[in-house]
């Protein structure tokens, strides 16, 4: 069975930091792309940062560029998402997604393109 289980939401204050965990089972971690989501209450969920470690690719949103560090630790068929300066409107639901049959030079940035996701996990700026 897949399964995606993200971790590391909390409640922190603007400027602060935090770093949110996706951690995969019953798929061939290496050959798959992670990519990190976010959604507010009626809005659409949005594309953050994706990786396919294996190929070496990292990509960010330009809304988060400087502040997201995505990395993956394969021994732990993990992926990790370092939020820095983080500001009220990174308030969201984070979710961690995999896409099977990334493209071939990049990985997904859309909803539409993964195949697999976690349950997200809550991260609350307060200002």
């Amino acid at each position: 069975e897949v399964q995606l289980v993200e971790s590391g939401g909390v409640l922190v204050q603007a400027g602060g930091s935090l770093r949110l965990s996706c951690v995969a089972s019953g798929f061939t971690f290496d050959d798959y792309a992670i990519g990190w989501f976010r959604q507010v209450p009626g809005k659409e969920r949005e594309g953050v940062s994706c990786i396919s470690a294996s190929r070496g690719i990292a990509r960010y949103a330009d809304s988060v560029k400087g502040r997201f560090t995505i990395s993956s630790d394969n021994a732990k068929d993990a992926v990790y998402l370092q939020i820095n300066s983080l500001k009220p409107e990174d308030t969201a639901i984070y979710y961690c997604a995999a896409d099977k049959f990334p493209p071939v030079q990049d990985c997904g940035r859309e909803v539409s393109e993964y195949d697999y996701w976690g349950q997200g996990t809550q991260v609350t700026v307060s200002s």
